[in-house]
């Protein structure tokens, strides 16, 4: 998936929808494929020390949160509540990290995360998350409806009605399969005629 600047969050929450799409699910290309790899990414965001390292457990853990962010995403292009298990995980993950509120001293609360390494790291992603719900962009925050594409990307909408990343590419998609469906429906008198392409 090729990204458009239109796509891209403000500020720190660019770093969670980029944390979403270490996997492109259309192209099956993840950059979180080993514990190696999920260091390099969280060391070159910034999110956790250059010689931390991390482990298998660390990585299945950083997927789930992936996944888990990916599902409220989903939730938000849809308009739909937030996924009781995604909700759970995401608690999970902020318990590992010891999140906790920090005052400084012109009086800003923030919450930061008490552990290191890549727990750590993940809490520094959901203190991003706390700010944006905080600031009322969280929402704004969705996934590509398309099934084959569930990219993240940022509504820039004035009435925040995005659904696709791309309304060229996913949003003539779903038009497209919308009018095969209607075509081969019982009594539309019209075979359907495009009934073998695929979706791309």
């Amino acid at each position: 998936m090729v990204m458009s600047k239109q796509q891209q969050a403000p500020g720190d929450l660019e770093h969670i929808r980029a944390f979403v799409n270490t996997i492109d699910v259309e192209q099956g290309h993840d950059q979180l494929a080993s514990p190696v790899a999920l260091a390099a990414w969280l060391q070159s965001s910034g999110l956790m020390a250059r010689a931390a390292t991390a482990t298998s457990a660390d990585l299945a853990h950083a997927v789930a949160l992936r996944e888990s962010l990916r599902a409220i995403l989903l939730a938000h292009s849809g308009d739909s509540p937030v996924p009781g298990a995604a909700a759970q995980e995401l608690d999970h993950a902020a318990a590992r990290a010891r999140v906790r509120l920090h005052f400084d001293e012109l009086g800003a609360a923030v919450l930061v995360p008490e552990a290191d390494g890549v727990d750590g790291g993940l809490g520094r992603l959901l203190a991003i998350v706390h700010q944006a719900i905080a600031q009322e962009t969280w929402t704004r925050l969705k996934a590509c409806r398309d099934h084959t594409c569930e990219w993240a990307f940022y509504d820039h909408t004035k009435n925040r009605s995005g659904t696709w990343c791309s309304m060229a590419v996913c949003g003539n998609r779903a038009k497209a399969r919308a009018y095969r469906k209607r075509r081969s429906a019982p009594g539309s008198g019209t075979p359907p005629a495009d009934a073998c392409e695929d979706d791309g």
